[in-house]
């Protein structure tokens, strides 16, 4: 083995990537040069579970037992589900609810909601910032880490420069709202044009709030001839939350999940899949089980 040669291609990864972090101006850089150096080190993040789409019909106490039974470590919140965690919960019940997640021994991880800044009309854009503002309330009284926000498009007719400066301006407001409550902000990477990932950049530059960053979304705009490398290093820095999907499907997972492990991503991996057609439980645990093994894989060095 010459062991020079593999040192060099080692230093030159390393290198590569360091520099793709020093270009994110003032974002903090990851220290990809130590955590590239050791390629067997194994994964530091969790996998947990987003209710959109499979657990939206599924009640608060039915979500726990599934992820408590299939290994799932955290959940996040999608607002208008059938759990019925929402802003308008009073005092009791949201100290019911931080009790019985408590209980179960997972973390709530986040609060998704629908709010969106891309708007024309200026009154629907302060309507979401006020929304923002009482879900980082409810984040705080619950114990959560984090409230998801998304931009949902670039309107036609406006000039795209315009749109991004918006919602980054939007988003400093819920960034302040987040400091107040000791919470974050999560941009989901998303929408029509929106999900360009070098727009996410715009967008959190622009915002500039220590508070505020991304949940990467797993989408097809992340990949740049066959590689999510070039707008995986270009979101890093500020990558706070990560959605994952079909894990059959042609997106490069198995890159993703070597860049999460490689740069020292140690958060979480949150499944966003479609729901069973059947209304069987142990249906839906088995769907989990052979889900979270192969996200095992994917783990794997």
């Amino acid at each position: 083995m010459n062991v020079s040669r593999i040192t060099r291609r080692t230093m030159l990864r390393a290198g590569t990537v360091a520099a793709a972090a020093g270009a994110a101006g003032n974002w903090p850089a990851f220290a990809a040069e130590t955590r590239l150096s050791v390629s067997s080190k194994p994964a530091q993040f969790k996998i947990g579970l987003v209710t959109y789409r499979i657990a939206a019909e599924w009640d608060l106490p039915t979500i726990l037992q599934h992820c408590k039974t299939t290994g799932y470590e955290a959940i996040e919140l999608r607002t208008t589900h059938k759990h019925g965690v929402e802003p308008t919960i009073d005092g009791a019940r949201r100290r019911e609810v931080c009790q019985q997640i408590t209980d179960s021994g997972l973390t709530l991880w986040g609060l998704g909601t629908e709010c969106q800044f891309h708007e024309t009309d200026p009154a629907v854009v302060q309507r979401n910032i006020e929304t923002c503002r009482r879900f980082c309330e409810l984040a705080r009284d619950l114990g959560a880490v984090g409230v998801k926000v998304r931009p949902n498009g670039l309107p036609k007719g406006i000039p795209v420069e315009k749109t991004l400066e918006q919602i980054g301006v939007a988003l400093r407001q819920c960034g302040q709202a987040a400091a107040d409550n000791g919470v974050e902000i999560w941009v989901e990477v998303h929408g029509p044009g929106t999900a360009h990932p070098p727009h996410m950049r715009t967008i959190i530059d622009l915002c500039d709030h220590p508070k505020v960053g991304v949940c990467w979304n797993s989408n097809s705009q992340d990949v740049k001839d066959g590689s999510v490398r070039e707008y995986f290093n270009l979101l890093r820095p500020k990558l706070l939350s990560c959605h994952i999907n079909e894990l059959a499907s042609d997106y490069p997972w198995r890159e993703l999940f070597t860049l999460l492990r490689e740069t020292g991503y140690d958060r979480y991996t949150l499944q966003e899949i479609q729901p069973l057609k059947s209304t069987d439980p142990e249906d839906a645990i088995r769907l989990m089980r052979y889900y979270r093994a192969l996200w095992q894989e994917l783990c794997r060095p």
